[in-house]
């Protein structure tokens, strides 16, 4: 087998999906961080990403709770090594131990000595969640392995976690933290806030994002774009009014669906009706952040918060990482919430086709669901209301 088609398989097992989108070209300053501190963090850890990715030598470790930009710039780092001609395997920590079991399959496409060797011994190599993966003798041992091989052999490596170090293993702890080789950059965020503030709505956000505050007039000089975000301010009032089914907003980023759903939910809220808003890859962390012993509430009670929510907002779909357990733990919120037509605002820059996928059926079934395409300009870069028009949190 030769060496491009060993770095096309192992980009096949990293499964980044639309992480492979992500650049340091369109990665905001701030992230996503919401507190002068947690802006500071993640504007100083860019710099060092950036040059990281230019000269990776030794270890970078990132730190810091969920949603605080961990993954986003590990994910920049590894695409800007894949630009540069470096061999590299991005793994979701859990993802990885999985493909090792499956790979003792005999008719696995990888032997588990070939898949084991290649992903300790890749040029670099990115380990995304370490600390999430279950708990297990074996899944211990096997990801010690890897570190201290990489550890003795000086190879360029990236984590991230949210995982205190004291609940790592001392021998795996001991790699991560030598300071001769590693540099930990801790991004910040408030663990506690990880499920407590799941599912409501931050209160600028319901300041800023309203009905009246959407001016379609204002966000394109196009006439045809301006018609296209009144056709779509008309269908979100109808939708607040009398929500039935789903409602999915379509377009590109910058083009207001934030704005408009997160408008729906205002409504909603006013006229007494409980809403659960959730960017969809913070969900995704809240959901696996619910095993940690930390967490202030279980993974039943939060699920069914979401599965059964009188109305939901799902923010940014298809922006999460694509690993089987979070397509799983999306299909499963799909066929409650279609099933019993529950009300749902859905984001998202693209609507899944895919012949076969549960979830592109349910999304494009026009018995439940109302498709709102946006083909607008990012109103963020420039335009009459560019500097007076609050923009979509994050970079969504």
């Amino acid at each position: 087998m030769s060496d491009d088609q060993r770095s096309a398989r192992l980009r096949r097992y990293s499964n980044m999906g639309v992480l492979a989108q992500v650049t340091f070209e369109v990665t905001e300053p701030d992230g996503r961080a919401t507190t002068a501190d947690s802006r500071a963090r993640f504007r100083a850890s860019l710099e060092v990403a950036r040059a990281y990715a230019e000269d990776p030598q030794g270890w970078l470790v990132l730190t810091g709770a969920s949603g605080s930009g961990k993954t986003h710039l590990a994910a920049a780092i590894a695409n800007r090594c894949m630009e540069r001609g470096q061999p590299i395997f991005f793994a979701f920590v859990p993802d990885l131990l999985d493909h090792l079991r499956a790979s003792f399959n005999p008719e696995h496409e990888l032997s588990y000595d070939e898949l084991f060797e290649q992903v300790k011994s890749i040029p670099m190599l990115v380990l995304d969640d370490l600390g999430s993966q279950s708990v297990t003798s074996w899944a211990d041992e096997k990801l010690f392995q890897v570190l201290n091989h990489r550890y003795i052999s000086g190879l360029p490596t990236v984590i991230t976690t949210n995982t205190p170090s004291e609940k790592m293993g001392d021998r795996s702890r001991s790699r991560i933290e030598d300071a001769r080789t590693s540099r930990i950059l801790n991004l910040g965020g408030e663990r506690s806030r990880a499920v407590s503030g799941i599912g409501t709505l931050e209160p600028a956000m319901r300041q800023s994002m309203t009905f009246e505050g959407f001016q379609p007039a204002g966000r394109s000089a196009s006439r045809d774009a301006r018609d296209t975000l009144a056709g779509a301010l008309q269908m979100a009032r109808a939708y607040a009014a009398d929500p039935d089914g789903w409602l999915v907003l379509l377009g590109n980023s910058g083009t207001g669906k934030t704005h408009l759903a997160v408008a729906i939910a205002n409504q909603r809220l006013e006229r007494g009706d409980e809403v659960f808003f959730a960017f969809v890859p913070d969900l995704l962390d809240h959901l696996r952040y619910t095993f940690s012993p930390e967490s202030r509430v279980t993974y039943d009670e939060l699920f069914e918060r979401v599965k059964r929510a009188p109305v939901l907002v799902l923010d940014d779909l298809g922006s999460e990482t694509t690993t089987p357990w979070a397509y799983e733990k999306l299909y499963q919120i799909m066929v409650q919430r279609h099933n019993a037509r529950l009300p749902t605002i859905i984001t998202t820059r693209k609507l899944p086709s895919a012949t076969g996928d549960p979830i592109a059926s349910r999304l494009n079934d026009p018995r439940v669901v109302m498709v709102m395409p946006i083909e607008a300009p990012d109103f963020r870069q420039g335009g009459a209301s560019a500097s007076n028009t609050p923009s979509e949190p994050g970079q969504r």
